[in-house]
């Protein structure tokens, strides 16, 4: 009986030396949940692949979803201007998430964010350890608690541990908020001090990274 085709091949991909491009062009065909059915397209990585810090978000946003981009919304003008803020530099940078397919509902004729859910995750885990065996990354920055969670662990709680340097199997990651938590503050005190914070831990990264 012929072996059903793996719906996430991402580790065989890796063992046959494939590219970030190769990685992409597969994940497009990737069937490993079911959040490809509803997503307009995958959402992979995107930066430099001598990028001293790989940053990792928890899913694509509706703007992301249409166009094929990371952090390219509303989050991603946060987290450009926080970068800034703290010194680094694009080209130091990859982008990615750990889900690479939006999960939505809708509200009237808008797609809402809803957070994926563990299978999600583990469905996607196999890309994001592509990446980050092809990048290399000296720091990973986990945005948010889905991307912390998946690296850390479910214990791990981002407003109790964010910015510490943590020993994840012989790499450095520090745990920070998503942009988006700036974006839903509720008052412009609560988005200063939490922009503050985001700014503080990408800085604390850098300087890891920098040695």
């Amino acid at each position: 009986m012929a072996k059903d085709p793996d719906p996430n091949p991402a580790t065989e991909l890796l063992a046959t030396g494939a590219s970030l491009d190769e990685l992409h062009l597969a994940a497009e065909s990737c069937t490993a949940c079911e959040l490809y059915r509803e997503a307009t397209q995958v959402v992979f990585g995107s930066g430099s692949t001598r990028a001293h810090l790989m940053l990792v978000g928890e899913q694509p946003g509706d703007v992301e979803d249409r166009e094929g981009e990371p952090f390219v919304g509303p989050a991603g003008t946060v987290l450009d201007e926080s970068l800034a803020g703290a010194g680094i530099p694009l080209d130091d940078v990859y982008l990615t998430n750990v889900v690479k397919h939006f999960r939505w509902e809708p509200r009237g004729k808008r797609r809402l964010h809803k957070t994926p859910a563990t299978r999600h995750v583990r469905a996607c885990l196999p890309w994001l350890e592509a990446e980050l065996s092809i990048v290399d990354p000296l720091v990973i920055v986990c945005l948010g608690a889905i991307a912390s969670q998946a690296l850390l662990g479910r214990s791990f709680r981002v407003m109790r541990q964010r910015g510490q340097a943590i020993d994840w199997g012989g790499r450095t990651v520090v745990a920070t908020i998503h942009p988006s938590a700036v974006l839903r503050a509720s008052d412009p005190e609560e988005r200063d001090r939490l922009r503050a914070a985001l700014i503080e831990d990408l800085s604390t990264a850098a300087r890891l990274a920098a040695g």
